[in-house]
């Protein structure tokens, strides 16, 4: 027993929490994506990943994007202990920010076997994921490089397939081959041969021996990543390996990078209620519904609809004779989609791309490490915000080119700094920051500080900020 528990407690969860989430706009945005959402309960899809995992599990290692930090550093504080945030300076694909994690791994446990996890799938059968874990890791611990292989349940064309070889002694399967998406014909082939699975991009496997493999197949990618953990700076709790190291890798999944060329790939089955919540429809799929069919989230009239997801943020959505459709609307944009056809959002956040428009990739809502501000106007030389600062945060020490701002405290304390003159301000009291005053906002209460920010002036961007000081490392 204590042999197992001792294996079991070299298990170091790693957590790829990048991806942009287009297919789920405008709910998921770029600098807001799916993993922090609360999709199907009430913690977000990172917070479940991280909920479900086995509690002898050793330090996790997350892996992120610069602008997402302080969202996965905030949702993980609750839910795991001294987390190592591996920040990639640019996404590379999987196969180098595997070796990140898998060098950062052994830096503390020499037998350290990775359990590479999604942040923004769903698992409903934890028992049973707990117990293929368990497979899955005795395989592991024998130099085999696990891949989990969803049990499928329809004929899909959007995932990859795993095709079964040898079964192996007690449980598991040789890979016989990885294939890509298929068509829907293959598709319906594949299912009823009965020896395909689902590809879900999760993997087991000793950290050692996936450096092993990888420094064989591909030794640039090895020697790059390894280079750039061997000169890190450590920021906070973020680790963040050498750019220009990291930047040489080339972009590489770790299917193509080592598990379709490597001898040691093996595939365990896992049914265990799985789901990518890769677009609306797979949500409407996973989502408890109502006696119609329909999927209600927030404030809802339906008359005569059904078989609809409807998400509403704030207002009321009515609908009437219906059916099949996706209304999602949020503060700043409504999607009215075909539930059929809501691959094409993809499509429709590219034309706002291309347009340079904001509703691609932020939300009115924008959440910052101290709190977070709603936009709530915005028109010629004016913009108005409603701002909560957390409990002894602080927004930097800055200055602006191009505005003045105007700060009205509507509940909490505001310690505010300007020019060097620091003053106490409480509710319905209000300051004004000049063009080009240096200035700094902290809330020293014991509840949330929200105020109002009236800016006017001839820029208004985000960009027109000059920081001086900041508790969270934002000063170039």
């Amino acid at each position: 027993m204590h042999g197992r528990i001792a294996v079991i407690n070299n298990i170091v969860p790693t957590i790829m929490c990048g991806g942009s989430g287009t297919r789920m706009w405008p709910l998921s945005r770029t600098m807001y994506p799916k993993q922090f959402l609360s999709l199907v309960n009430e913690t977000s899809l990172l917070q479940d990943t991280l909920l479900r995992l086995p509690k002898e599990c050793n330090q996790s290692i997350l892996i992120c994007n610069e602008e997402h930090r302080f969202l996965v550093a905030e949702q993980a504080r609750s839910y795991v202990q001294n987390p190592a945030i591996i920040l990639e300076p640019e996404g590379r694909n999987t196969a180098p920010a595997l070796a990140l994690a898998a060098i950062q791994a052994l830096e503390k446990n020499k037998d350290a076997v990775l359990l590479v996890l999604a942040s923004d799938h769903v698992i409903k059968d934890t028992e049973q994921f707990h117990k293929v874990v368990e497979q899955a890791n005795q395989l592991a611990n024998e130099g085999k490089l696990v891949t989990f292989g969803i049990v499928p349940t329809h004929p899909e064309t959007g995932f990859g397939y795993i095709k079964q070889g040898q079964k192996l002694d007690g449980f598991g399967y040789v890979v016989d081959k990885f294939v890509e998406k298929p068509n829907t014909h293959l598709a319906e082939e594949f299912v009823a041969a009965g020896v395909y699975l689902w590809n879900s991009g999760m993997f087991m496997f000793k950290a050692s021996r996936y450096l092993e493999e990888l420094k064989k197949y591909k030794p640039q990618i090895f020697s790059q990543c390894s280079e750039a953990m061997a000169d890190i700076n450590l920021d906070m709790d973020f680790i963040r390996p050498d750019k220009d190291a990291f930047m040489a890798c080339e972009d590489e999944s770790i299917d193509y990078a080592v598990m379709e060329n490597t001898d040691f790939a093996v595939v365990v089955p896992l049914d265990a209620g799985w789901s990518d919540v890769g677009s609306y429809s797979a949500l409407w799929d996973i989502t408890e519904k109502d006696e119609n069919n329909n999927v209600i989230k927030g404030d809802a009239i339906t008359v005569n609809s059904k078989n609809c997801y409807l998400h509403s943020d704030s207002r009321l959505i009515s609908t009437i004779g219906v059916n099949n459709l996706v209304i999602v609307d949020t503060k700043d944009a409504i999607l009215i989609a075909n539930k059929d056809d809501v691959q094409d959002i993809k499509a429709v956040v590219k034309m706002l791309k291309d347009n340079g428009r904001a509703e691609a990739t932020q939300h009115r809502l924008v959440y910052r490490p101290w709190g977070h501000y709603d936009s709530i106007d915005i028109g010629e030389r004016f913009q108005v915000k409603r701002i909560t600062v957390k409990p002894g945060a602080k927004l930097s020490v800055q200055m602006h080119h191009h505005r003045a701002e105007h700060w009205i405290v509507v509940s909490g304390s505001a310690m505010v700094t300007i020019n060097k003159e620091t003053k106490l301000f409480t509710e319905n009291q209000s300051c004004y920051i000049p063009i080009g005053a240096v200035h700094a906002l902290e809330n020293p209460g014991k509840l949330p500080l929200e105020l109002i920010e009236v800016q006017s002036g001839s820029y208004l961007g985000e960009d027109d900020i000059v920081r001086f000081e900041d508790k969270y490392g934002r000063v170039e």
